[in-house]
């Protein structure tokens, strides 16, 4: 079965999906051959290009169209393949359909795919849904700069929450340390810069003066429940967002609500300087 999309008719070689050996004459009977141009691939691929300048063999059979046997799925081909020829980008929806095209793409150094589906790896739905799977398949890919930005991703999410996934079993342990490291690291640095300064006043909780140098009622159901907020997702997203603070105000008196919201140059600092902590591996 031919390719809808690759199916050139001035092609000079072909793809020949689904073939696990290497082997034109034992592959699948799910096998769809891509007839395309040797010069497209070779000036995309250097893996290519290096294969079309060896000495080809006579060939042994009537075939006039060289074949290509290649171990990947057709679908995984076919995306491939969108990338390589001038076409409009291939919808990518899932880190399911990405992960077995940048393998792909790699193994056969198509570059442009490559770079293509580095974007969209770190795009932020993927980010947001699974930061963990994203870093998974950037450390086995030894794609740093992903790494560094699916580890600050994965700052905001609990990581005993995600889900387990195959792609999770190539993060080495040194991987898997340095991101448990520096979640533990900065959630203990921002735990540590919970402190309230001297300014820090409720008119009704502080109008006596044997409380005037204390803090006020709600700086203490605060920072607790901000500690524990910060242990599990080391990051500003949650403790200064409005639900957040009201909670704090109604463990308070009746004026906590009020120097909650005057005391918002105070939250403006201790988000500056969380959000300035190491967010990386």
């Amino acid at each position: 079965m031919y390719s809808r999309l690759f199916n050139y008719h001035d092609g000079d070689f072909i793809l020949r999906s689904d073939c696990p050996h290497d082997d034109k004459a034992m592959c699948s009977s799910k096998s769809v051959d891509f007839r395309v141009h040797r010069c497209v691939l070779s000036a995309a691929s250097h893996v290519f290009e290096g294969m079309f300048s060896l000495p080809q063999p006579p060939s042994e059979d009537d075939v006039i169209i060289p074949i290509i046997p290649l171990p990947e799925p057709s679908g995984v081909l076919d995306t491939v393949l969108r990338f390589v020829y001038p076409m409009e980008d291939p919808v990518i929806a899932t880190l399911d359909e990405l992960a077995p095209v940048l393998e792909a793409a790699r193994k056969y150094d198509f570059m442009v795919a490559v770079n293509r589906l580095r974007q969209r790896l770190v795009a932020q739905d993927f980010l947001m849904a699974s930061p963990l799977r994203v870093y998974g398949i950037a450390v086995q890919y030894d794609l740093t700069e992903e790494a560094w930005i699916a580890s600050k991703a994965a700052l905001d999410i609990a990581i005993s929450e995600q889900e387990l996934h195959d792609d999770l079993k190539h993060i080495t342990a040194y991987d898997y340390h340095r991101l448990v490291v520096l979640r533990e690291q900065r959630a203990r640095a921002a735990v540590d810069l919970l402190k309230p300064p001297r300014e820090l006043k409720c008119m009704q909780c502080n109008g006596r003066w044997e409380k005037s140098r204390d803090p006020p009622r709600w700086w203490a159901d605060y920072k607790e429940r901000a500690k524990e907020e910060l242990l599990v997702r080391p990051t500003t997203r949650v403790v200064f967002s409005l639900p957040f603070l009201q909670q704090s105000a109604h463990a308070g008196c009746t004026g906590c609500a009020a120097s909650i919201l005057s005391s918002w140059w105070f939250f403006e600092k201790l988000r500056r300087d969380i959000d300035d902590l190491p967010a990386t591996v």
